[in-house]
């Protein structure tokens, strides 16, 4: 039986990305050697750098003046060394879910954090509309899309001060204006790589400013200057992405990917609306197109663990919802096919007959 991975994260990746990446785990360039066992400073490897590199400014078109980097640690390391490099005085957060509340309480050790709006009394169904940013803040950080509730911002804002966000499920699944930004960064695992690794662009000149000792590692210009290789970086989760990227690229680059994941929502959400059993879960304008979050119609909602049980006999993988939502959660990263998302309708549809 066919398997449709509709995982949140790690997640689905293409398959011709799967196959390249063990390809080379098994023999890395016909060097007689694993991608596994090679030294980050092998010849061979500072390419699969300097492409990755070159591609995530291609395919976003990174104008002049950014950096782009690969750490470890996820976006969660992320959350305390943004405000570390950052915050001089004051931030301002939009709180728009569970990842967005994390990287607001690592800000508040270092200066005076401003909470702009807030979903959380409504469990974050909507991104909240009409605040204003504080003029003096030093940067407004966001989280673009929210993978536990459903939600995203789907177009680069526009406020009067510098943009940091949290990409981490949605990036180069669209186009965006890199230099409205200070920084962006994304844990690779949803919609980039393999998990271990950390994509992270930065404004070259914002750098340096903050009023504090930061530790070496836990400073920017550290891994700009050296190029990601301060340390021993994530070499197969690096590797994966690369091929991920030429992907992107060879496929239409993120206006494509754009394209593809508004065809993918039609198909779930029109019948997440047309179907009886089910109801979406977060607001119409602010649904994710990334991660499709519904539940059962409260008329229905026993029916929850039966549906969950057939899906999973149809295929279907990781479409249970985070504890905090329950229900379902249909993942439709960039690798996800038009396929899958069809299946998971025919699912939809079968398991409403031998229910009407």
């Amino acid at each position: 039986m066919k398997k449709y991975n509709f995982n949140a994260g790690p997640s689905m990746l293409p398959r011709e990305v799967i196959e390249k990446t063990a390809q080379q785990c098994l023999d890395f360039n016909g060097s007689g050697l694993s991608l596994m066992e090679i030294s980050h400073r092998a010849k061979d490897f500072q390419p699969v750098v300097d492409e990755a590199v070159a591609l995530v400014k291609e395919l976003l078109q990174i104008p002049e003046g950014y950096s782009v980097i690969f750490l470890g640690g996820g976006a969660s390391l992320e959350f305390c060394m943004i405000p570390f490099n950052f915050l001089i005085k004051k931030a301002a957060y939009l709180n728009t879910g569970v990842w967005a509340k994390k990287a607001m309480k690592e800000a508040k050790l270092f200066g005076e954090v401003v909470e702009v709006a807030s979903s959380a009394d409504a469990n974050y169904t909507f991104i909240p509309k009409g605040w204003s940013v504080p003029a003096d803040a030093d940067y407004l950080h966001i989280t673009t899309n929210n993978t536990i509730y459903g939600t995203e911002i789907r177009k680069d804002l526009d406020v009067n001060v510098p943009l940091i966000a949290d990409m981490s499920s949605d990036i180069f699944s669209r186009p965006i204006d890199v230099k409205k930004y200070d920084a962006i960064y994304a844990g690779a695992q949803k919609n980039l790589a393999m998990a271990g690794v950390t994509i992270v662009i930065l404004k070259d000149e914002k750098l340096g400013r903050a009023p504090r000792e930061i530790p070496t590692m836990l400073d920017y210009r550290t891994h700009v200057d050296k190029g990601s290789m301060f340390n021993t970086p994530p070499v197969v989760p690096i590797y994966s992405a690369l091929e991920t990227l030429r992907w992107i690229k060879k496929n239409g680059g993120v206006e494509a990917m754009d394209k593809l994941a508004q065809q993918r929502a039609e198909i779930v959400y029109g019948e997440i609306d047309r179907n009886k059993l089910f109801r979406g879960t977060a607001v119409e304008e602010d649904r994710s197109v990334m991660n499709i979050c519904f539940v059962m119609a409260d008329e229905y909602k026993e029916l929850e663990k039966d549906f969950l049980d057939f899906a999973v006999s149809k295929g279907m993988v990781g479409v249970k919802g985070h504890r905090s939502v329950g229900g379902f959660r249909a993942s439709c990263y960039n690798a996800q096919t038009i396929e899958g998302c069809n299946a998971l309708v025919a699912c939809m549809k079968e398991f409403e007959a031998n229910h009407s």
